[in-house]
């Protein structure tokens, strides 16, 4: 199903002090990227264990639970790019730090997923046509898209971040407003006509994978600093908790409501989703506003600033794993799945730690 600067961080953070760096967004980063390999794991459930079986309904709740991961993904990068100086003063030092982080990742990542992935460890017959293909549509292996997303926003940044200087929050909430509603519009569409039988697919490429997110992207900014409390955070913890629920339950009963199928979509782009994302970035921040970091913080940080690497490296990891265990390959057992998730999880998290260690490997994770 399957997120920036913010999402898993691509960007040399930096110097913070335990004072003012923002605990909140390393928490939802940590959080988000659990989800991101939950959804990948135990999204491959869905494609083989028999629809309705219990297998499958385990699966669907906890592959679905977490859809809101990468619009906060991008919601965090929003939060941290567009709030910076550098962005809206000095767009050539930007471009320059960005490339230099986000180039060699989307070069090394793909020849690595083409080559020792699809290749090697699949055996699959790429012809020079579905290579190019691949290539072109951005989708060499399932998360690679979201490099290509990554650069989009990082190349609107600047525009975007100089149109919102001087202009509050006022200006900041209506610009996200706007885009985000026009990109779900945009969304709904192909299904509101799928009702009178006419076929609208969406189809995105490397060049146009960043464009529905600009308005997660703006968004995270306008919201960087509401923090609630008392009943408003209880109101809202609760809506988002039940907004999770039913995209949960409306996945595992697709076409049972053609209308609502058609109008909320289970998606990063449908209605319901954007809700619960903007829900737990909301939520989440208020949250850890409460909260006191000290001896947590160094840990965090580390775990934070590790999960690019994760993003990046988890399904081969998982790749490894299925090809070695029968019944992780099958896709049937929820408790081989669970082991396998904690392994691709835990595995993930100390190959990109240890790879920051290195300078040659760091420019990759």
């Amino acid at each position: 199903m399957p997120i920036v600067s913010g999402a898993p961080r691509t960007a040399a953070p930096a110097p913070e002090t335990a004072r003012t760096r923002e605990y909140g967004l390393d928490t939802l980063r940590i959080g988000s990227i659990c989800g991101v390999v939950a959804i990948h794991v135990f999204g491959y459930v869905l494609g083989r264990a028999p629809r309705e079986s219990r297998p499958w309904w385990i699966a669907v709740v906890l592959d679905v639970s977490w859809i809101w991961v990468v619009p906060v993904f991008v919601m965090i990068s929003g939060a941290l790019i567009l709030g910076s100086r550098m962005a809206a003063e000095q767009p050539g030092l930007f471009y320059r730090r960005r490339a230099m982080r986000l180039v060699p990742a989307v070069v090394a990542w793909n020849l690595i997923y083409l080559v020792g992935v699809r290749l090697w460890m699949r055996g699959e017959d790429l012809t020079p046509q579905r290579t190019l293909q691949l290539l072109v549509d951005g989708s060499v292996f399932t998360q690679l898209y979201f490099l290509w997303l990554i650069a989009g926003l990082y190349a609107v940044a600047p525009v975007l971040a100089g149109f919102l200087r001087g202009g509050g929050q006022s200006r900041a909430v209506k610009a996200a407003a706007a885009f985000l509603g026009a990109s779900l519009l945009f969304y709904m569409l192909p299904g509101v006509l799928g009702l009178f039988g006419v076929a609208s697919p969406v189809r995105l490429n490397f060049l146009t994978h960043w464009m529905p997110y600009v308005g997660y992207f703006l968004a995270g900014y306008a919201l960087r600093n509401v923090r609630l409390t008392g009943t408003k955070l209880t109101v809202t913890a609760i809506g988002t908790a039940v907004i999770i629920a039913g995209t949960v339950w409306h996945y595992g009963n697709k076409g049972e409501i053609r209308l609502l199928d058609a109008v909320v979509s289970v998606s990063y782009l449908g209605i319901g989703v954007a809700l619960a994302a903007l829900g737990v970035f909301v939520v989440t921040l208020s949250l850890a506003s409460r909260l006191t970091v000290k001896r947590a913080g160094k840990p965090l940080t580390v775990l934070s600033n590790a999960t690019f690497g994760v993003f990046l490296v988890h399904l081969v990891i998982f790749e490894a794993i299925r090809l070695q265990f029968p019944a992780v390959a099958a896709g049937m057992s929820i408790k081989a799945m669970v082991l396998a998730y904690a392994a691709t999880l835990v595995g993930s998290f100390a190959v990109s730690a240890a790879a920051r260690q290195v300078p040659l490997l760091r420019s990759i994770f």
